[in-house]
């Protein structure tokens, strides 16, 4: 009979913060390892290039734990708890070895999507009120975007423009898909994938738009629908042939020097060549560990650069179109940032400085938002005469995706570490920094 856990409670609260399991191995000495995570998918070798520490944590980080009398309990702790709070389900397995000797794990419990799991509903404070209510809107404005009854549904006109909106759109449900896509209802879900499959008919030209046909198809992938591998072989290949070094693509067969590096192309590479390797995607001759290990590289790099653009003040050069995305320029920073992938050369309270500068830098014109609150049009205030032909009042809002790091605890280090003077600020204060050199990946 294998070893068994069991969990001291199914649901941790504000009242309840803790959590624990108890361990039995059968009365004899085990040494064991506990493992949970969001996602069963998470616990076997085929989920490990997808693990985060929003995501999945291994007691075997502090060691094997002692089963001496054939019963133990184990307590969570509680800065690891808290990465996983807001996670609707928190799944839970078992691992155990001899009691002495080389250390040969069994596996006792291995969780499957039928298995029972611990709920870490959101928090009772201020905060976790407003994530739960700003959740439940995001749910319903996907319900709405795909009904062509509603007065919100986005895929009516325009089907050029439609594929770039949908890419985002994709992409949310891809980063969070308990949040977003599991709770939408069966015909919600089955509008949506039409919708975007729809988008097919769409002839994206040889720039960053191919890598927003290649985000619906990972999307459609991720969730196990027929997917067309061939639009995301050739976004990917592109870019490569157009990446022209020190982290810095070509949006297409010219180098533009703009922020679509930071709006699209970094961002998006590495999530779509995540998709692949979760899935285990075989077709042609893409190597999608190397290539995703490089594409991370390339955007650490890119990241470094995007560091030493914000001045002394937060301030940063506007380069390039599309600039009424205003901060996502930064979007490469939140996500490595999230991902636990910011280089060394970039502390956590150092990226959290700069970019919380940029936002000030930005935000702290009042004219950036209407009488209603919503954003205008603009870069560091109402600057109409920046709109593009594609912008419009939605798209104002990818400057979001700067927030994208919001997705971390209030206890992760990277809200936590003390904050940091960055590049630009030391060395206009006079003070050492590091010397920049190009890299050749």
């Amino acid at each position: 009979m294998p070893a068994q856990i069991r969990p001291n409670r199914l649901e941790v609260t504000d009242r309840f913060p803790m959590l624990g399991f108890t361990i039995r191995t059968r009365g004899e000495p085990r040494r064991a390892e506990i493992a949970i995570a969001t996602d069963p998918g998470l616990f076997g070798p085929g989920g490990r290039a997808a693990r985060r520490p929003s995501n999945f944590y291994s007691s075997r980080a502090g060691g094997t734990l002692e089963v001496a009398r054939g019963e133990a309990v184990y307590v969570i702790p509680p800065e690891i708890l808290a990465q996983f709070v807001g996670s609707e389900r928190l799944y839970f397995g078992l691992a155990t070895t001899g009691p002495s000797g080389p250390i040969q794990f069994e596996v006792d419990v291995m969780p499957t999507s039928a298995s029972p799991y611990v709920s870490l509903p959101d928090t009772n404070d201020a905060e976790g009120r407003l994530r739960a209510t700003l959740r439940g809107q995001a749910v319903a404005s996907y319900v709405h975007s795909v009904d062509p009854a509603s007065s919100d549904y986005l895929f009516g006109t325009n089907a050029a423009q439609a594929l770039v909106d949908s890419s985002y759109f994709t992409n949310a449900l891809i980063r969070a898909p308990k949040q977003l896509w599991e709770p939408l209802d069966t015909r919600t879900k089955a509008r949506i994938v039409k919708e975007i499959k729809a988008l097919r008919s769409v002839s994206p030209p040889y720039t960053n738009w191919l890598l927003f046909a290649a985000m619906n198809e990972a999307f459609l992938l991720s969730i196990g629908e027929q997917w067309d591998p061939v639009r995301i072989d050739l976004a990917i290949r592109k870019m490569l042939e157009w990446y022209v070094g020190d982290g810095w693509y070509a949006d297409g067969p010219h180098f533009h020097f703009d922020y679509y590096g930071s709006y699209v192309i970094h961002p998006m590479m590495v999530e779509i060549l995540e998709v692949l390797v979760r899935t285990n995607a075989k077709f042609n001759s893409l190597k999608t560990r190397e290539l995703l290990e490089q594409a991370t590289k390339r955007m650490q790099r890119y990241g470094e650069s995007l560091e030493r653009l914000i001045g002394p003040e937060g301030s940063f050069p506007p380069i390039g179109r599309s600039l009424t995305y205003r901060t996502a320029v930064f979007q490469p920073l939140g996500l490595l940032a999230w991902r636990k992938l910011l280089p060394k050369s970039l502390p956590e309270g150092q990226v959290r400085a700069a970019t919380l500068a940029a936002q000030r830098a930005i935000f702290s014109n009042p004219t950036n938002f209407d009488d209603k609150g919503y954003l205008t049009i603009g870069f560091a205030g109402h600057q109409p005469a920046l709109a593009d032909w594609y912008s419009n009042a939605g798209s104002m809002y990818l400057a979001s995706l700067s927030l994208i790091a919001l997705g971390l605890p209030a206890a992760d280090s990277y809200w936590t570490s003390a904050a940091e003077p960055w590049t630009s600020k030391r060395a206009f204060a006079g003070a050492p920094f590091v010397k920049d050199y190009y890299v050749e990946y």
